[in-house]
C-alpha cells in the first residue's frame, strides 16, 4: 500500500483558533489522505499520545505538528517527552510556530525536533507552507515503523 493510499494520522497541537482552522484547511487540500486530531495544550498532547483518557482509542499519530508556545505544559517540553520515550522518539514531530526567535530554533533542535517552520504571515504562504511540511514528511520521506 503506498502512502497515498493510506490514511494518515496527523496530531495538531495548537492553541490559537485561527491557526487551527487554516492548518486544517491546508491539510486538507493535500493530495494525501489524512486525519487530523485537534489539541490545544501540551497536557493534552501527552494525553493524547499516552492514551490517557479521553484519548484512551486515538490513533498513533504519523506525524506531529507542534506549536512551542502553549498555555500550560509548552511545546518545548512536550518535544522534550515525545523525543525521551523510546515508543515516541520515532514519531516526526515538526515545530510549526510563529516564533522566529533564534533561541527557540535552538532549543528545539536541541529537543531533537525534526524540523522547524515558522508560520508565514500571508495566508497564501501559511498554507503553501503547511501543504510542503505534511508533502515531505508523509509523501517523501521514508519513516521506521512505530511497532519497533
Amino acid at each position: 500500500m503506498s502512502v497515498k493510499d493510506k490514511l494518515l494520522d496527523i496530531l495538531l497541537v495548537e492553541d490559537n483558533p485561527g491557526d487551527v482552522e487554516l492548518t486544517c484547511d491546508a491539510l486538507e487540500s493535500c493530495k494525501l489522505r489524512n486525519t487530523i486530531h485537534t489539541v490545544t495544550d501540551g497536557e493534552m498532547a501527552l494525553d493524547y499520545l499516552y492514551r490517557r483518557p479521553p484519548y484512551e482509542n486515538a490513533a498513533q499519530p504519523d506525524m506531529i505538528l507542534l506549536d512551542i508556545n502553549l498555555p500550560g505544559i509548552d511545546g518545548k517540553e512536550v518535544l522534550s517527552v515525545i523525543k525521551n520515550d523510546p515508543q515516541l522518539k520515532k514519531m516526526p514531530v515538526v515545530v510549526l510556530t510563529s516564533s522566529e526567535a533564534e533561541k527557540d530554533i535552538l532549543k528545539s533542535y536541541q529537543l531533537h525536533a525534526n524540523c522547524y517552520v515558522t508560520k508565514p504571515v500571508t495566508l497564501d504562504a501559511f498554507i503553501e507552507a503547511v501543504q510542503s511540511v505534511e508533502e515531505f514528511w508523509l509523501g517523501v520521506v521514508k519513516l521506521p515503523p512505530y511497532s519497533c
